[in-house]
């Protein structure tokens, strides 16, 4: 069986789509680079009442002016990793999985700040492929990159699980 797996860039975006026996192929291959991100102060806000995380660095402009040592407010670093579901999924597609299961997360460090008012984006590699019943499981490696600095704002390698029919 030949598998394909094609490369589509749009203005931002570039997203590799394969299928589950074309993702081993993949193994150390860049998969693409996301639409940037807005992080406004609402979205901070609102992921703040979801976890009753109300810490002074997010929500008080005021004080973390004064106090922070970023000199404003910043994004959690919960916020910007919630954010890789919906941005690695405008990177990779596979066609032949009627399930995407987020299974874990290996090496999660926020070199960077995330300020309100700041765009991010993702940029993922395929790190590993193992076979599980009924479909694989993909270790990426995941960049969020905060447009304008060198510095990436969070690096980390989520686990997936693709599952096919069998799954």
């Amino acid at each position: 069986m030949t598998t394909a797996t094609t490369t589509t860039t749009t203005t931002t975006t570039t997203t590799t789509t394969t299928t589950l026996s074309g993702l081993p192929a993949l193994t150390g291959q860049p998969l693409g680079v996301s639409d940037w991100v807005d992080v406004t102060q609402q979205r901070i806000n609102g992921f703040a009442d979801a976890t009753d995380d109300h810490q002074w660095i997010h929500v008080d402009a005021a004080r973390a002016a004064v106090e922070s040592p970023f000199g404003e407010l910043v994004a959690h670093g919960y916020l910007t990793l919630s954010l890789l579901v919906p941005l690695w999924t405008q990177i990779l597609t596979v066609t032949d999985a009627r399930l995407v299961i987020n299974y874990g997360l290996s090496k999660v460090r926020f070199p960077a700040p995330v300020p309100t008012g700041s765009r991010i984006r993702l940029a993922a590699s395929l790190i590993e492929v193992v076979p599980v019943s009924g479909g694989c499981q993909v270790t990426l490696a995941a960049m969020v990159e905060r447009e304008g600095r060198d510095k990436p704002a969070c690096i980390a390698e989520p686990i997936l699980r693709f599952l096919g029919d069998q799954g």
